[in-house]
């Protein structure tokens, strides 16, 4: 497989960087959606070094390598772009008896890694989720609804969430993020809270 070379899915628009509210493009991670039933969830498990995840809306992380539960039979797997091919390949040559599908959505869909104190506020202003770090904890991920973008939204730690969106969606997305980052700016944060910050 040649070596993953997108162009931004962003390019030209600023992102914001502060301690606020902070907004970035990773755009090189390999992301493959995987589908299987019990017998090759074990066996992908064991070529992944992880279990992968059975209970709805958690993840799983181990050496450079995450699954994220998008449904009973379906996951997102991340990996560090230089090993999305080698991973694809062990796993189809595990799995070569068994039924599975692997599609690499790399091409796709872009990440955006989102941080600063006003983070889960910011994500709110297109997303309906109650986002406080005591419901939507550190490792919980799902598919949800950004404005008019169908994204997946992950938590991997405490102060970040990452959040994947088709590379065509990826300006708009962006474009809502930063509105509602200027809008705390301008002087929102003096209106009454619906949710305490996470």
């Amino acid at each position: 497989m040649a070596d993953l070379k997108f162009a931004s899915a962003v390019d030209g628009m600023a992102l914001p960087d502060g301690r606020s509210f902070s907004l970035r493009e990773n755009g090189t991670a390999s992301r493959l959606v995987f589908r299987a039933g019990e017998i090759a969830r074990e066996q992908a498990s064991e070529v992944l070094g992880l279990a992968l995840p059975q209970e709805a809306c958690t993840s799983a992380q181990w050496a450079g390598v995450a699954a994220l539960w998008l449904g009973p039979d379906e996951w997102l797997l991340l990996v560090r772009e230089p090993d999305g091919g080698a991973l694809r390949q062990a796993l189809a040559n595990a799995l070569v008896d068994v039924a599975h599908s692997i599609v690499d959505v790399s091409h796709r869909d872009t990440e955006l890694v989102i941080r600063g104190d006003r983070r889960a506020r910011v994500l709110n202003a297109g997303c309906p989720l109650d986002l406080t770090e005591d419901t939507f904890p550190p490792g919980m991920c799902t598919r949800t609804l950004f404005g008019k973008a169908q994204v997946v939204l992950w938590r991997d730690e405490p102060r970040r969430f990452r959040l994947f969106v088709a590379r065509s969606f990826a300006r708009f997305v962006c474009g809502l993020l930063i509105e509602a980052a200027g809008g705390w700016d301008a002087g929102a944060e003096g209106c009454p809270p619906s949710a305490a910050p996470a």
